[in-house]
């Protein structure tokens, strides 16, 4: 039994360190260009609060919900997500190991066209030391245009959705923030469809345990950008569902019309094995979108009580 044991040991560790090989070089990101001035955020233009919809209230994870790999919706698994200091924060102190929990925290209504805003910053040591996930340091992100947390599969990593992902870096070195990558689906860049997994955005790099502000412009006409701390990082368009992998297929096959426009849908926050907080998470619904129920994606109509 014991041999036995190690065999399977051995085979994890080879799978994990595939795995990172995998992400290192199949699925390494490229990187995004722009031409001319850059846009200007579109919320400078808004109201400084009238209209603004507020996601989470610095006092309780009230609309939010859980969904970690290996476990149903609603389960806050090792109480990884917490309130503490009047932000959501992703803390791996309960773990006696990490195996590959990833956990995605799911508003509880889905939007369509929309500013949204927060900040977010890293903090304290990653959770494993392991070669395989040295990519997942000081690496979050924010889901949108997902599907619920209901309807993912036990042992799905991520939800099919866009990610715009939130890097930090260390001193002295560059790492872009405000990426995207693209889970289950595909973005048009540039007028194409741009299958890259993820692309790097031209943001700066901010190292550290600093705040830093985020901000999301999906249209009405299929065009979203990526802001950080008030600055440019990237903009593409007209996401779809990648109907080539069993998620997207799957996502899709559930719509009445079958289709792959990805339009709308939920705003999740990803755990991913390093400390990171959320706070002052707000949306402003652009006019004749605003707030949208995808029935096709939520059947159910409610959220699962979230459960430690």
């Amino acid at each position: 039994m014991k041999k036995a044991g190690k065999i399977v040991g051995a085979l994890l560790v080879i799978v994990l360190i595939a795995g990172a090989l995998a992400y290192q070089f199949l699925l390494k990101p490229v990187q995004y260009t722009f031409d001319g001035p850059p846009p200007k955020p579109l919320s400078a233009g808004l109201p400084a609060s009238a209209g603004w919809l507020t996601l989470f209230d610095g006092k309780s994870l009230a609309g939010w919900t859980p969904k970690f790999t290996g476990y149903a919706a609603g389960i806050n698994f090792a109480d990884t997500w917490q309130l503490r200091d009047g932000a959501i924060t992703a803390t791996y102190e309960n773990y006696a190991a990490w195996n590959g929990e990833f956990g995605n925290l799911f508003y509880e209504t889905p939007f369509e066209s929309y500013v949204l805003q927060l900040e977010y910053r890293f903090f304290g040591e990653q959770a494993t030391d392991s070669i395989a996930m040295r990519w997942a340091w000081r690496n979050s992100g924010v889901m949108f245009h997902s599907e619920s947390a209901g309807s993912m599969q036990l042992d799905q990593d991520f939800p099919v959705s866009i990610e715009a992902q939130l890097l930090g870096a260390t001193a002295g070195s560059h790492r872009a923030t405000a990426n995207v990558c693209t889970p289950d689906t595909h973005i048009n860049l540039h007028g194409r469809l741009h299958k890259p997994h993820c692309t790097n955005s031209i943001s700066a790099s901010y190292a550290g345990d600093q705040w830093v502000k985020f901000e999301l412009e999906v249209h009405t006409d299929g065009t979203i950008r990526h802001f950080i701390n008030g600055e440019f990082a990237m903009e593409y368009t007209r996401p779809v569902i990648d109907t080539a992998t069993a998620n997207g297929r799957r996502v899709a096959d559930a719509r009445a019309d079958k289709s792959t426009a990805l339009s709308g849908g939920y705003i999740a926050l990803q755990s991913e094995s390093h400390p990171v907080q959320f706070r002052n998470i707000r949306v402003y619904p652009l006019p004749a979108a605003g707030r949208l129920s995808l029935l096709s994606q939520n059947r159910s109509g409610s959220a699962p009580r979230v459960r430690p």
